[in-house]
C-alpha cells in the first residue's frame, strides 16, 4: 500500500478503473466464494459496469464476474 493513500470499497470504483485488491472483509462462507471466484490481496481488479445501484460488474483474472453491492462493498482496493 502507498503511504497516504486510502483504500477505496470496490462500489467506489467508477466503469473503467483499476484497483488492486487489498483486503476482504466478509464472513467466512462468502470470502470463500470470493477466493474461489479469484478475489485475492494483491490481485487486479477492473469496473466493467457500476450505475450506483444494483449490482457491479468487474473483470478479475480476465473473467468477468457480477457482485451484488453489499458484497463488493466489503471489498478493499487501491487504486
Amino acid at each position: 500500500m502507498v503511504e497516504g493513500q486510502a483504500n477505496l470499497r470496490l462500489t467506489d470504483l467508477p466503469p473503467g478503473a483499476q484497483g488492486t485488491i487489498v483486503r476482504v472483509k466478509i464472513g467466512k462462507l462468502v470470502n470463500s466464494r470470493l477466493v474461489s471466484l479469484g478475489f485475492t490481496p494483491g490481485v487486479q481488479v477492473q469496473m466493467m459496469r457500476n450505475y450506483g445501484y444494483g449490482p457491479l460488474i468487474v473483470i478479475v483474472r480476465g473473467t468477468q464476474v457480477a457482485l451484488g453491492r453489499g458484497e463488493a462493498s466489503k471489498i478493499e482496493v487501491q487504486k
